[in-house]
């Protein structure tokens, strides 16, 4: 295995739980901004609506899906930088 991919692997992995925290807060104040409450519906909420529970899953899975290629993306660039190589 390459070094630099000996590198990426616990970079990638502390960066992408310090991501999924991240896209969470995000995400939570995202909803709190858009739906005017705290929480976020689950999906087995009975007393909320199919749209609602929809466009709530659809906005967090944005979320995480552009913080999650953020922090790959930087972890990537910055084990290019320490040891010259991008990591495979």
């Amino acid at each position: 295995m390459r070094r630099s991919r000996l590198v990426f692997k616990p970079v990638s992995f502390a960066l992408g739980t310090g991501g999924g925290l991240l896209a969470a807060a995000a995400f939570k104040k995202t909803w709190q901004i858009l739906g005017h409450e705290d929480d976020a519906p689950n999906a087995t909420d009975e007393g909320r609506r199919w749209r609602e529970i929809l466009i709530a899953a659809a906005i967090q899975g944005a979320i995480f899906a552009v913080v999650k290629a953020a922090v790959d993306r930087g972890g990537a660039t910055a084990v290019r930088r320490v040891t010259g190589v991008w990591p495979a």
